[in-house]
């Protein structure tokens, strides 16, 4: 089917699932395609929507929002210190249209101040806020946890990689409140992250955690 996993409650009737595994975020097949505007790796539009059919892009944000919405949305959502400094840059620098123009601006307007800066790009978070307000990543995963436990069937597993701590905090949250309400058993206490050997294949794999839960 295709749509968002938010709508898992909505599709399905309760108690069907064997297992949910859940994979948060844009996926490698969306970030290397430069059309679709997710990378200042290759020049593209300002697109950043996981579905090209509907809602608002990049670019739309980007150049119609007010500074001080785009200075909170890129705290909020890329936990960037000098969100007010680049949402600055960005609405002086208005009409932006490619992401090679935006990052050129925000890593003008954020140079790294110190070694552990200079280890990610200067756009890296301002991408990653952008990218989760277009495509309401964090609603939609609240969405999808609130709507598991009915959608699992008893002795069901809950399985959710995340790649950032905003994604994990939602998850993590969740799962202790399910185990609370006596809806889980929790499977993971700590989050499972790659090892040595699968970064050194996969080196996106590097930010990955997986929490996981039964229900009961």
């Amino acid at each position: 089917m295709h749509g968002s996993f938010a709508e898992v409650g909505k599709r399905f009737p309760a108690a069907i699932a064997d297992g949910i595994l859940a994979d948060i975020g844009v996926s490698s097949l969306q970030f290397d395609d430069a059309a679709r505007g997710f990378s200042f790796q290759a020049d593209g539009p300002l697109d950043m929507r996981m579905n090209t059919q509907s809602g608002q892009t990049a670019e739309q944000v980007v150049n119609q929002a007010d500074e001080v919405t785009l200075a909170n949305l890129i705290y909020e959502f890329g936990e960037e210190r000098r969100s007010r400094r680049i949402a600055r840059a960005i609405v002086r620098s208005r009409p932006i249209q490619t992401t090679a123009q935006l990052a050129e601006i925000v890593s003008a307007a954020a140079r790294p101040m110190n070694q552990a800066e200079r280890r990610i790009h200067p756009a890296t978070r301002t991408f990653q806020a952008l990218r989760i307000f277009v495509n309401r990543e964090l609603d939609d995963l609240k969405e999808l946890v609130q709507a598991a436990p009915q959608i699992l069937k008893p002795g069901g597993r809950l399985v959710i990689i995340s790649f950032h701590s905003l994604e994990d905090r939602i998850v993590k949250d969740s799962l202790r409140e399910g185990v609370k309400l006596g809806h889980y058993r929790l499977l993971t206490k700590k989050p499972v992250t790659p090892g040595e050997e699968e970064i050194g294949r996969n080196p996106r794999a590097r930010s990955a955690k997986l929490r996981a839960a039964e229900r009961v």
